[in-house]
């Protein structure tokens, strides 16, 4: 009767599943935390009045969102104690992502819970205010607010205008090459005035401690990389977007993978977004 019970949950569940991730990791802006909320909420799933549920869709969203609310109080206790800037785990895709790209989900760090919930709910996955009303436990004219307040607030990290999709992975690839090679004339070129580089180590690679800002303190960071690179190699592995921008996926001499996105305004490279931290790359294995 358990298997019978399992296998009757999960035909119906495991359509929705790729939709409670993504919702999920939006929420948490980490893998195995996104998978480990939507492996609960299947468990819940198998023990609930399935019969009685009249959206499943609806149910288990709700599900999985209150979920991530409960584990963003502790998230956000891990962050405070973060070694160096926090990044979301890469997620590689082979297309541009259209709704949460990766300067999106920092501006996100910045909101309260519910905000965020409401925010995400409504103006990414189109959820209607009732039901986000009835998923965060507030009334809607409250959810409208805290949607609008965190409009507000993330307005300035959507996309300007849509990259071509070849154009942002060549520009990668050129981006791999010019570093790699020492090629400071060819990076130049590439990079905006105003470029910033972001690193991830988590205390457990190498990384810079704070965000490098400015043409000059990049390039300057780029040239020293560049003596590093002669002695010991970067292999690209593929290029591809990472959390929605073109980048690229490497393995560092010391045979660890790395992540690469590049923030890209008009042809020029805005910032640079780095993932060394191997504890956030081992679903990329």
């Amino acid at each position: 009767m358990a298997s019978l019970r399992h296998d009757d949950a999960a035909a119906s569940f495991d359509p929705l599943r790729p939709k409670l991730v993504r919702v999920a990791y939006r929420m948490l802006g980490s893998v195995a935390d996104a998978e480990d909320a939507v492996q609960e909420a299947f468990i819940r799933w198998m023990r609930a009045d399935r019969a009685a549920v009249r959206e499943p869709e609806a149910f288990l969203r709700r599900t999985v969102t209150r979920l991530c609310l409960d584990q963003l109080k502790s998230a956000r206790r891990r962050r405070e104690t973060y070694v160096g800037p926090w990044l979301p785990e890469p997620v590689i895709e082979e297309e541009e992502a259209e709704d949460v790209t990766l300067p999106l989900m920092l501006a996100l760090e910045r909101l309260s819970p519910l905000e965020r919930a409401a925010f995400l709910l409504h103006d990414v996955f189109g959820v209607g205010f009732e039901e986000v009303a009835a998923t965060i436990e507030r009334d809607p004219a409250a959810c409208r607010q805290l949607a609008a307040r965190a409009r507000s607030h993330v307005r300035e990290a959507r996309p300007r205008f849509r990259l071509d999709r070849q154009r942002g992975l060549d520009l990668a690839a050129a981006f791999f090459q010019a570093s790699r090679s020492g090629d400071m004339s060819a990076l130049g070129e590439m990079l905006a005035a105003d470029v910033s580089v972001h690193a991830d180590g988590g205390g457990k690679r190498p990384a810079v401690g704070k965000p490098i800002e400015g043409f000059d303190a990049v390039t300057r960071l780029q040239t020293s990389l560049a003596v590093f690179f002669r002695k010991n190699a970067s292999t690209l592995l593929r290029t591809v977007f990472v959390n929605g921008l073109p980048g690229f996926i490497t393995r560092e001499a010391d045979g660890e993978l790395q992540t690469t996105a590049l923030e890209i305004e008009g042809d020029r490279i805005a910032a640079i977004y780095v993932v060394r931290n191997p504890d956030k790359l081992r679903h990329l294995h």
